[in-house]
């Protein structure tokens, strides 16, 4: 056992060396775990936010201005007040997500009870946009007519009085999910990447020749890649939590950090492993990096991490039980963000292990299989 375990150490340390010696890997590596998390917990979110919206006031009246006024930011870039005639052409332009048309004598004929409507162009292209912003906009200018026909704002009170109070994230701050889940992706991604290289690398540069005459076997081979790639993907993990989340974002972390790494160290057991069988169905880095794809994007698109798995197809729910992503992010989102422990994740870290477990065997012996047949 000792004599084992010293093979996949020395195996593990060549692993780490030809890392060092790859600089595009190493800045794959530092890309992915700080400048994207940034970008991801700092860019636009899904949300409506500084929409760009133009008004077409053909009132000029103190109602058609209280409406205007309301479009105010963050949610709406200042209001452009545009023409008529200008509205068809800025819209084919890409220019404004929304033109609100306000007609004449608007005010007049509210104040008389006359019915008027008021005209909404949405540009649907910015679908994310057009979905909540046409809502919005709707809320505004119904809040905005109904206090002007009541000449005072309203201050009557309802029988039941309805509290809301944001569990975990207060002030729904976009940055706290959006750098969070973007870790959680990073883990996976780049643990097949560096798994899945390092093999196609041996092959590539006919070293996998060499080690097959040295008193090793297939699984310390295997072991030493995945313990290796684990350990790069574990710190790097580690560092971008505590530096660029918690110090540059500003996130704050509920949970226990040494509980999540523990589970990371799970997820990589499956997914390093994952790494190695995909390595030798595919002949060559291109080809890996098509499977990749196909594989990655399910992961990451099914997980629950993005999209509730509620609101998935039953059949979809069940399927990615068998996948190690939806085990991780339900694990990591519960310790992250609500502060669980392992009372409370324990059957996510032991779907990880057996997940893991599966996965480690059935790449073993494809890895067996491929060496065979040099």
């Amino acid at each position: 056992m000792q004599h084992k375990l010293a093979n996949i150490l020395r195996l593990g340390s060549k692993e780490l060396w030809s890392l060092w010696r790859d600089p595009m890997m190493l800045l794959l590596i530092l890309y992915t775990f700080s400048a994207s998390i940034y970008i991801a917990g700092t860019s636009m979110p899904e949300t409506l936010h500084k929409a760009p919206i133009a008004v077409v006031d053909e009132d000029q009246s103190m109602l058609s201005g209280r409406i205007v006024a309301a479009l105010y930011p963050p949610y709406f870039k200042p209001p452009v007040l545009i023409s008529l005639a200008e509205v068809d052409a800025a819209l084919d332009a890409g220019i404004y997500s929304f033109v609100l048309n306000i007609p004449p004598d608007f005010e007049q004929d509210l104040l008389a009870g006359r019915a008027r409507s008021i005209q909404l162009s949405v540009d649907a292209t910015r679908i994310s946009q057009a979905f909540s912003g046409s809502g919005y906009i709707e809320q505004i200018v119904s809040s905005e007519i109904n206090e002007f026909r009541q000449r005072h704002r309203l201050n009557t009170s309802l029988p039941v009085d309805l509290v809301l109070r944001a569990s975990y994230n207060p002030n729904l701050t976009s940055s706290w999910f959006g750098s969070l889940m973007e870790l959680i992706n990073a883990v996976t991604m780049i643990s097949i990447i560096l798994t899945g290289a390092a093999l196609i690398r041996e092959r590539e540069h006919g070293t996998i020749e060499h080690l097959l005459v040295m008193p090793v076997t297939p699984a310390e081979i295997m072991l030493a890649k995945i313990l290796s790639m684990g350990l790069v993907v574990l710190l790097a993990t580690g560092f971008s939590l505590t530096l660029m989340i918690e110090l540059v974002l500003q996130v704050p972390v509920a949970g226990s950090v040494p509980l999540f790494l523990l589970v990371t160290a799970l997820q990589l057991f499956a997914t390093t492993s994952m790494g190695i069988f995909m390595a030798t169905v595919a002949r060559s880095m291109p080809q890996f990096g098509l499977l990749l794809i196909l594989v990655l994007l399910p992961l990451q698109l099914l997980s629950g991490g993005m999209t509730p798995r509620e609101s998935m197809p039953a059949l979809i729910q069940h399927l990615m039980l068998a996948a190690p992503n939806t085990h991780f992010v339900a694990a990591a989102q519960a310790i992250l963000y609500r502060g669980a422990g392992l009372d409370v994740v324990w059957p996510q870290l032991l779907a990880l292990l057996l997940i893991g477990a599966v996965l480690f065997r059935f790449s073993l012996r494809r890895f067996r299989q491929s060496l065979s047949s040099l």
